[in-house]
């Protein structure tokens, strides 16, 4: 399973990587592998502020649907549209060209409660 140490990951499977004020967030790998093959990504909160593990969007795979939750406070800057077209990218490179959304930060001190890499290890076990 692979799980980059340079990000920060939640215990609802998603992982952030900071860049300054901004973060971009997705799900993590084996996230995309419990779903199965994703067929849609559905972001409607662009320009939204959100809180802490509130609802950013759902992703579609063939036999469910999933909530994906914010890692940290912010406002939602941005959404990925090249999933639009090839939503199958968060299965193939779920931490590189497969993220989901760029948030601009609330709280940056919030990235300090998530997990490192290795405690996510731990948690999926």
């Amino acid at each position: 399973m692979n799980i980059p140490s340079n990000l920060k990951y939640s215990k609802d499977h998603e992982w952030i990587r900071v860049e300054g004020e901004v973060a971009y967030v997705g799900i993590t790998d084996f996230a995309q592998s419990q779903l199965g093959d994703i067929v849609f990504v559905d972001v409607t909160t662009v320009g939204e502020t959100l809180d802490k593990e509130e609802v950013f969007g759902t992703i579609e795979a063939v036999k469910t649907v999933s909530d994906a939750f914010i890692p940290v406070a912010g406002e939602v800057l941005e959404f990925n549209e090249a999933l639009n077209d090839a939503p199958e990218t968060v299965n193939k490179d779920p931490y590189g060209e497969g993220w989901m959304i760029k948030v601009k930060l609330t709280d940056p001190a919030q990235v300090n409660d998530l997990l490192s890499a290795d405690d996510y290890a731990k948690l999926i076990g």
